[in-house]
């Protein structure tokens, strides 16, 4: 197995006064290699350090944050691609919510080969958001040879996969009901999850499974073990608006831990 210590390549976004301030960029990448699983998929990761201060943002970044963005074009002998979430910390940003990892983080990524037994070469350029006074897109561009030997677990991709939010059966939650409303330009969701407290105030984020459709920042009311959240949806163009409830997702956050919840059932 072959350790990545991959160097970075980045372009800043940034025109004026803000490209004054900014002499360097603020977040530095590595691609990290990792271990053969028994069904054939390889683990790796992609390790993202900021400077103090600095935040990115998860894959559902709230009204305040820039959705992540991976572009696997290039690479060879790669079939698919999943990556883990390690969960998130809630940011206020000028009394906007915004949801995201601050210092260092790990985004374990499974890969599935075209070819199994063979190195996956991987040319990654991945476009991120960073933000501390500033907001700044960043690119990041990375390229490394992910080798096809070597079982063993790496310690700091498992801990990143170990920090991913428990499912529901983990969390001993139970089901989720939600009803769907039209509203002038576009839907209404109210949910209602069975779910134990998770600490502190709670934070749900809700995802509609579709990437052309914008989810406002959920209000909550907790009811004993009945956490209630209400979005509005609403979409990017003029395409039918139509929603699939197996295929949103429902992530709470709390002080303690999170947990992620997929689908609803009418309610």
């Amino acid at each position: 197995m072959k350790t990545l210590l991959v160097p970075v390549l980045l372009a800043t976004f940034v025109t004026g006064a803000a490209a004054q301030q900014l002499q360097q960029s603020p977040v530095t990448a590595t691609l990290v290699d990792g271990w053969q699983r028994s069904d054939g998929t390889y683990m790796a990761a992609v390790a993202l350090e900021l400077e103090p201060g600095w935040k990115t943002y998860w894959r559902a970044p709230g009204d305040a944050g820039i959705p992540p963005q991976f572009d696997w074009k290039g690479s060879r002998n790669l079939h698919a691609v999943s990556v883990s979430w390690p969960t998130p910390k809630v940011f206020d940003q000028n009394g906007m919510r915004s949801i995201g990892y601050d210092g260092k983080v790990v985004l374990p990524i499974a890969m599935t080969p075209r070819s199994g037994g063979r190195d996956i070469d991987v040319d990654l350029t991945m476009d991120i958001g960073v933000c501390h006074d500033i907001c700044i897109p960043e690119r990041i561009k990375l390229k490394g040879t992910l080798s096809a030997a070597g079982t063993t677990p790496v310690p700091a991709i498992a801990a990143a996969l170990a920090e991913r939010p428990y499912t529901a059966s983990e969390a001993g939650a139970g089901a989720v009901t939600c009803r769907i409303e039209p509203i002038k330009d576009g839907l209404s969701i109210s949910a209602d999850l069975q779910v134990p407290y998770a600490g502190g105030s709670e934070v749900v984020v809700i995802e509609a499974g579709r990437p052309d459709l914008w989810v406002s920042e959920a209000t909550t009311q907790r009811s004993g073990n009945t956490l209630s959240a209400q979005a509005d949806i609403v979409p990017s163009g003029n395409g039918t608006l139509a929603l699939d409830r197996s295929a949103i997702r429902f992530t709470v956050l709390g002080a303690s831990h999170a947990v992620d919840m997929r689908g609803c059932t009418p309610g």
